[in-house]
């Protein structure tokens, strides 16, 4: 085998190693976007959880009142 023909299979053989990763870079990054929106969605759905409690709170009368509440059973 002569120098050239070594250096072109080295060549090669680092074209394939940087197409491996690079697909495995590729996977990698789409699991993360995947994750990223899953995640967005959850917070998304959170907030308007979060909302609909204020917005039910806001409408109700004082809770957490005193006055309001029985005595504890001691008494």
């Amino acid at each position: 085998m002569t120098d050239l023909e070594h250096r072109l299979v080295d060549l090669e053989t680092r074209l394939a190693f940087q197409e491996q990763a690079l697909l495995e870079l590729s996977d990698a990054l789409a699991a993360a976007r995947s994750e990223e929106a899953g995640n967005a969605l959850r917070l998304h759905r959170a907030l308007e959880e979060l909302r609909q409690l204020r917005s039910a709170m806001a409408a109700s009368p004082v809770t957490g009142d005193a006055a309001s509440e029985p005595p504890p059973p001691h008494y």
